[in-house]
């Protein structure tokens, strides 16, 4: 456990978000209290950090690449074919709470343009007819 200092409230936030995989309401009340820190203060440091999200993940996350050599190889017809097939935007997770989908600026996986991340696991020189072949594997 962490002294309430404000000094420690990213470490927790980091805990609870490698814990729980996302920053809950009630996480959130509880940093506050144990903190002595408002409740729109921590949402005002966490929210500064892209690694903190606010909602909870889907089983599994599909990550699309948007840096240079993926945007000119095509990734964005496949997060377009991704938001159409799953029936969701970029930020959100399925209704069945399967899969979340992110855009992302850079995998660092240029040579495979386009590609995309699923779990930890990285998918390169993408058809939408392949892409729909890993979203199959998913269920």
């Amino acid at each position: 456990m962490f002294e309430p200092k404000r000094e420690n409230l990213v470490p927790a936030l980091q805990e609870i978000q490698n814990a729980e995989g996302f920053i809950s309401e009630k996480a959130i009340a509880d940093l506050s209290e144990y903190f002595s820190i408002s409740k729109s203060q921590i949402y005002s440091i966490a929210s500064f950090y892209t690694q903190f999200k606010f909602i909870k993940p889907g089983k599994h996350t599909v990550k699309v690449c948007r840096g240079t050599a993926c945007h000119v190889k095509g990734s964005g017809n496949l997060l377009i074919g991704l938001e159409q097939r799953l029936g969701i935007v970029e930020g959100q997770t399925t209704p069945d709470g399967n899969i979340s989908l992110e855009r992302v600026a850079c995998l660092g996986a240029c040579a495979l343009a386009p590609a995309i991340v699923i779990d930890d696991t990285v998918y390169g020189n993408l058809t939408l007819a392949q892409l729909e072949k890993l979203l199959g594997s998913l269920k």
